[in-house]
């Protein structure tokens, strides 16, 4: 008697069973390279708040922030004071020191690159602040 085989079963006969052992190797090596992937997948962004309804009872008023603006021809005020980009987050960290909540609210015209406004939001971070908000200028637009 031959060990692992049927008596029925002759040496001249196809293996018709699936051999599932490759899919369960192949299916375990995706599973370990998404686990090791899959912290390098989350990226550290900027959270933003999100403005609703009532939310400024009680809170903090708009004169207390520090309000940071880049106009269209890409000009930077803190608190409505011209600051040159290379001392901007210096600016911004003395006018950090006399807001209460430690908000930074930028504002910027729909001309500005998206590149300006992440610059000064980031900016805005390395000095301190705590909380940002993004603000649309309301400047007329330009005719040209």
């Amino acid at each position: 008697m031959s060990i692992g085989r049927k008596k029925t079963e002759t040496a001249e006969e196809p293996i018709s069973g699936i051999n599932i052992t490759p899919l369960v190797d192949v299916s375990l090596v995706l599973v370990i390279i998404f686990m090791a992937a899959a912290p390098f997948a989350v990226i550290a962004g900027i959270k933003v708040m999100e403005s609703k309804t009532g939310i400024a009872t009680g809170k903090v008023s708009a004169s207390d922030n520090v309000t940071v603006k880049l106009d269209i021809h890409n000009q930077i005020t803190v608190n409505d004071k011209p600051v040159l980009p290379q001392s901007l987050i210096s600016a911004i960290g003395r006018a950090l020191v006399k807001s209460k909540d430690r908000m930074v609210i930028v504002s910027a015209d729909d001309k500005n690159k998206v590149g300006q406004v992440v610059n000064l939001l980031d900016s805005a971070k390395q000095a301190g602040a705590l909380k940002v908000a993004i603000l649309k200028n309301d400047s007329p637009p330009v005719k040209g």
